[in-house]
């Protein structure tokens, strides 16, 4: 597995299609009414510290319990799968409790690094460097601190429509993803 540019685009847009951050606009803004503001710094930072320790962690764990990344790989695309049925359908199968508080915890885990996140960058680590891996998590950590500092002047100029059709074509690129994973690593 070697570093090239593409594979960290590659990387990046998978890490983007999970992570949702514009389809999660309307969860944010969500977020925002019933908390006040929202610290971006914070946010994006937790969010990439649970990334980066989860990709590397990750594995040993798998290990300790006799599983390999093929197989999380697998069952990742299952997850990927039901995620991107979520998006383009606009229904809800995953429910997340929003506590009362919207600090690190439910902003930067789970919405921006959930479990979707999570099985994806171990999924990831069977297809490419870490290298790839480490340049997309923080190429989407600074798009989801630009989102998060301008979600007032997103809301404004998405609309709820734009909002709709973004998370509609990125629910398309990770089923698709999803099947390219499972085919790959169950040897289809």
């Amino acid at each position: 597995m070697e570093t090239t540019i593409k594979s960290i685009a590659t990387a990046t847009m998978i890490l983007f299609a999970v992570i949702d951050v514009i389809g999660s606009i309307p969860v944010i803004i969500g977020l925002k009414s019933k908390v006040g503001e929202l610290n971006a710094n914070k946010a994006s930072l937790a969010s990439m510290l649970i990334m980066v320790v989860f990709m590397f962690i990750g594995e040993s764990i798998l290990g300790l319990i006799g599983i390999s990344v093929s197989d999380f790989a697998i069952a990742g695309s299952f997850v990927l799968f039901f995620l991107s049925l979520e998006m383009i359908l606009g229904i809800r199968l995953y429910k997340d409790e929003v506590p009362a508080t919207a600090s690190v915890m439910p902003l930067a885990f789970p919405l921006l690094a959930g479990t979707g996140t999570l099985t994806t960058l171990l999924s990831l680590r069977a297809e490419y460097s870490v290298v790839s891996i480490l340049c997309a998590i923080i190429i989407n950590v600074v798009l989801i601190w630009i989102v998060l500092k301008n979600i007032a002047r997103l809301e404004k100029l998405l609309g709820v429509g734009g909002v709709s059709v973004l998370r509609k074509v990125f629910g398309i690129v990770l089923l698709a993803i999803a099947v390219k994973l499972f085919r790959t690593h169950a040897g289809i």
